[in-house]
C-alpha cells in the first residue's frame, strides 16, 4: 500500500510511519519545508499549493498535520493559528484529492475529542452532537474541510482521538517526572473524565481504519475512560509511588492560561470507541492499567 502522511514528523506520524514500513507499506511524507527530493510530496497550506501530481494514483492519506494546541500559551492570534492550521491544510488536501484523475480509495483526517466540549459524565458516541467552546468549534471546521473529498468519492474517516498515552510525548510524558519523584497527584478534585488511547492502539487503530470500510467520524478512544483522580491513581501505582499531592487549579493556570488548562486538564468528556468496536477492532490496552503497564515497560 502507498501512503500519504502529513505530519509525518511528530509523535504519531513517526510511529505510523515506521510502522507501515516495518510491513512492507510505501510511506510518502508530505512536507512544507526543504527543496523538492524523490520521495516526499510537497505542500504549503499556507501559500495554498500542493503537488497534486504525487498524490495520483496513491492508495491512503493520513492526514496528522496542525499547530500543536498546547504548542504555546493561547491569545487570540494563537487561537487563529490553531483553526487555520488544521482547516486550511485540510480544504487544500481534500480539494486536491477530489480534483485527481486517480484519488486514493481513503482519506483518514484528524480531529479530536474536543469536539465534544465539556459533557460531565454524559456516555458520548459518534452520534453526539458537538459541544460548545473554541475547541468544539474549530473541530466542527477541521472535519468540514475534509468534505470535498468525501463528495468527490473517497472514504473519509475524521478521527476524534482522546489523550494518546506514550512516553515519548504528549500528556503523560510531562507528567512523568512529577509522578517518578512521588510528587504527582490528581487535576483539581480529579472528578472529570479522561479519554485517552495508548499509542500502540492509536497506530493500531489507523492500521484497522486504512483497510476496514469505516468512514465518518471515529472516536480514537479506549472503551474504558476514567475520572483523572482514577488515571492519577493508576499512573502512581504504575511508577511505584504515591498519588499524595492534589494539583490545584490556580498551578497549570499560571502556566498554561485559564482556558488553555480549562481544556486541557479539566475538560469532563466520557467517550466511548462505538464506531472502532462496530467494525470489529480489538484494543490491546482497554482499560488504564494495561495501558500504563504497556507504555512505561522497559
Amino acid at each position: 500500500m502507498d501512503v500519504a502522511i502529513t505530519g509525518a514528523s511528530g509523535l504519531i506520524g513517526t510511529a505510523l510511519a515506521r510502522s507501515l514500513e516495518a510491513d512492507g507499506h510505501h510511506v510518502i511524507p508530505m512536507v512544507r519545508s526543504g527543496p523538492a527530493r524523490p520521495g516526499v510530496i510537497q505542500w504549503s497550506p499556507d501559500a495554498g499549493t500542493i503537488d497534486a501530481a504525487g498524490l495520483e494514483g496513491i492508495d491512503a492519506v493520513v492526514h496528522l498535520a496542525g499547530e500543536g494546541i498546547a504548542e504555546r500559551r493561547w491569545n487570540d492570534a494563537q487561537k487563529q493559528r490553531i483553526l487555520t492550521s488544521r482547516t486550511t491544510g485540510t480544504s487544500l488536501l481534500a480539494t486536491t484529492l477530489a480534483s485527481l484523475q486517480r484519488p486514493p480509495k481513503v482519506l483518514l483526517s484528524s480531529s479530536a475529542i474536543g469536539y465534544y466540549g465539556e459533557r460531565g459524565t454524559d456516555v458520548l458516541d459518534e452520534t453526539a452532537a458537538p459541544g460548545q467552546g473554541f475547541l468544539s468549534d474549530v473541530c466542527v471546521a477541521w472535519e468540514s474541510a475534509a468534505e470535498p473529498a468525501a463528495t468527490a468519492g473517497v472514504r473519509v474517516a475524521t478521527l476524534r482521538t482522546g489523550i494518546v498515552l506514550s512516553r515519548d510525548g504528549g500528556a503523560l510524558q510531562k507528567m512523568l517526572p512529577l509522578f517518578r519523584l512521588g510528587v504527582g497527584g490528581r487535576f483539581g478534585n480529579g472528578h472529570q473524565i479522561w479519554s485517552w488511547i495508548s499509542l500502540h492502539d492509536h497506530l493500531a487503530a489507523v492500521r484497522h481504519l486504512l483497510e476496514h470500510d469505516v468512514h465518518g467520524p471515529v472516536n480514537l478512544t479506549a472503551p474504558h475512560p476514567v475520572a483523572n483522580a482514577a488515571f492519577a491513581k493508576a499512573l502512581a501505582h504504575a511508577v511505584h509511588r504515591p498519588a499524595l499531592f492534589p494539583v490545584p487549579k490556580f498551578g497549570p493556570s499560571i502556566l498554561l492560561g485559564g482556558e488553555l488548562a480549562q481544556n486541557l486538564l479539566y475538560t469532563s468528556a466520557d467517550v466511548r470507541p462505538t464506531a472502532l468496536a462496530d467494525s470489529g477492532f480489538v484494543f490491546a490496552h482497554p482499560d488504564v492499567d494495561t495501558a500504563l503497564a504497556a507504555v512505561l515497560e522497559r
